[in-house]
């Protein structure tokens, strides 16, 4: 074959090869709308030894090749699962799978909580995480014996914005600071459960998939929510008086596909974690507290009844004794 032939095949080959494999070298640098490994979770969990990749945990925390146990069914205990790469993506959605079930049938708690947080591996009082945090918490709020004046029933999700000087009120569960919420009835189900957090264009979507429909249900969507980048993902749980287990199943990132915006080139690093709505808040109704007087004096009714049942039976046999003597004297 002569050479400048030969010379112009190869050419057309090599070109062609070029051309047919674009899409997947295009695709490859595509980083958008898909799985992000270094924010997601899902079997199996563990790496070498103990340790999960992109992952530390803390508290009662219990990694097995099934789930990740947050807490056991039991008294006072709390556990987290925190992710160990700050999250950089302007527009994300995060798809949760759980499971919180237990022993109880009217009475169980606390509850757990999603976080995009500027710290993490801090333990606290909210949910197994510190109070007076910078960023989003979407609250899962098991806790039957519900505090305070409330329109809604428990199970019940919602989510708080804080920028750091707001404290989250247990008696009143988080509703004088809470964006918007809705009640789910997801504990001791047959199947697993599911929730959304969707964060795009600074609109924050919160939906559950609780009927095993792999269907999305929205829970409730609010505008006007900034959040800066560059913190981190996280997942806790607690119980206190009353109890169950918060099982993590699998926990998966994306980076979200969207039309371009002129505010996806601003610098969020920076921002102060905030929100434009706020539900309007709920009278504070604080929850009778037993005083240490009230046992004594239950005590001391139970004694009193006791007493006066005792009276009245030797009354009542002095009685029936008088009255045989008394049947026996008018036979004489």
């Amino acid at each position: 074959m002569d050479y400048p032939v030969l010379n112009l095949l190869c050419f057309v080959l090599i070109h062609l090869d070029l051309y047919l494999n674009l899409p997947v070298a295009l695709a490859e640098w595509n980083t958008n709308d898909y799985l992000k490994r270094e924010h997601s979770l899902y079997k199996p969990y563990q790496g070498s030894g103990m340790a999960i990749p992109y992952w530390d945990f803390y508290g009662t925390t219990m990694v097995t090749s099934n789930y990740i146990r947050l807490t056991p069914d039991a008294q006072s205990m709390q556990g987290a699962l925190w992710n160990s790469v700050p999250c950089n993506v302007r527009n994300w959605e995060v798809q949760i799978q759980f499971k919180v079930h237990g022993r109880g049938k009217e009475l169980f708690g606390d509850g757990m909580a999603f976080w995009y947080a500027k710290d993490r591996m801090k333990p606290g009082a909210v949910f197994g995480n510190m109070d007076f945090f910078q960023g989003l918490a979407v609250i899962i709020d098991t806790y039957s014996n519900h505090n305070g004046e409330h329109n809604h029933v428990h199970p019940y999700i919602s989510a708080m914005v804080n920028n750091g000087t707001l404290h989250y009120d247990h008696d009143r569960d988080g509703t004088h600071t809470q964006l918007a919420g809705c009640s789910a009835k997801l504990r001791n189900l047959d199947h697993d459960t599911h929730v959304s957090i969707r964060y795009d264009h600074d609109i924050l979507t919160v939906s559950t998939d609780l009927e095993n429909k792999a269907a999305w249900k929205e829970c409730f969507s609010v505008k006007g929510v900034r959040l800066p980048t560059g913190y981190y993902l996280g997942v806790s749980a607690a119980t206190g008086d009353l109890s169950d287990n918060h099982d993590i199943l699998s926990i998966r990132f994306y980076e979200l596909d969207l039309p371009m915006d002129p505010k996806d080139e601003e610098d969020r690093s920076q921002i102060i974690p905030s929100a434009a709505f706020f539900e309007a808040p709920r009278e504070h109704i604080d929850d009778p507290k037993p005083s240490s007087w009230s046992g004594v004096k239950t005590f001391l009714l139970m004694l009193l009844g006791a007493i006066v049942l005792i009276v009245l039976a030797i009354c009542g046999i002095m009685f029936y004794q008088k009255h045989q003597e008394n049947k026996r004297k008018r036979f004489y």
